[in-house]
């Protein structure tokens, strides 16, 4: 049922579009059929899978750096109250800012190689795991915390074996939830200033009015974000079985 259900959802969905593109009889410029996106993937097959490959390149290379940077910026925070003031008003005004309005200038600093679409994921990516993060280490209980430094643990101790435990499901709620802004991360910065990757295909397609070529290349950028988001989910039941009830 885990399987069927989704398909039935997406068999739905599928079957209304091309039903109202054949009642009311919308153009394939406007509104392509899903059977003209078919076709249209399999025209171009091997340079709709090389452009993908780009923007997943682009996506998980983001993805993990956002990690890399995330995950000690929230440590930080939650080990230091002056740190906290200091710079959580910081990472909200940053998170605030339409990343739309930042690309262009993220193009003229870093030119239109990687490193713009990658900083781009980043900027996406990197609140909502600092947020989770942060949050998983102040959820542990304080009478646990306490417990523990009655028995005299290290304050190593008391991280690995306690807070980080408690964070690890609020830590792979934001990883879950940054995974799917890094694929719009990425697109965005494709937009902006590219010359591969998805996000470029959509845009010279929409130039050109090949409407069911943009719909393939958002087919794909949808199955990416679907296939990212569930091998992520796969992780997290393997790494945290015991935290089933928070999946819940």
């Amino acid at each position: 049922m885990k399987v069927l259900l989704p398909l039935l959802g997406l068999t739905v969905v599928v079957g209304l579009w091309w039903l109202a593109t054949i009642v009311f009889g919308v153009e394939s410029f406007l509104v392509p059929s899903p059977a003209d996106v078919v076709a249209s993937f399999l025209e171009y097959p091997e340079h709709l899978l090389r452009q993908s490959l780009v923007t997943l390149w682009e996506t998980v290379l983001g993805f993990l750096l956002s990690v890399v940077v995330g995950v000690p910026v929230a440590l930080l925070i939650v080990g230091s109250k002056v740190l906290e003031r200091m710079f959580y008003p910081l990472l909200v005004a940053l998170n605030a800012v339409p990343k739309v309005a930042i690309a262009p200038i993220v193009v003229v600093w870093f030119g239109f190689g990687i490193e713009s679409k990658v900083l781009m994921v980043v900027l996406v990516c990197v609140f909502p795991i600092v947020i989770s993060t942060a949050s998983g280490m102040k959820s542990t209980p304080h009478e646990l915390v306490e417990l523990l430094r009655s028995l005299d643990a290290t304050r190593a101790q008391e991280f690995f074996k306690l807070r980080l435990m408690y964070a690890l499901p609020q830590v792979f709620v934001g990883l879950k939830v940054a995974i799917t802004l890094a694929v719009i991360g990425a697109v965005i910065s494709e937009f902006i200033g590219a010359y591969e990757g998805l996000g470029y295909v959509i845009t010279q397609s929409g130039a050109s009015a090949d409407t069911p070529l943009a719909f393939a290349a958002m087919a794909l950028l949808a199955v990416m974000s679907i296939a990212l988001f569930y091998g992520l989910a796969f992780i997290e039941r393997k790494v945290l079985p015991w935290a089933e009830e928070h999946r819940r």
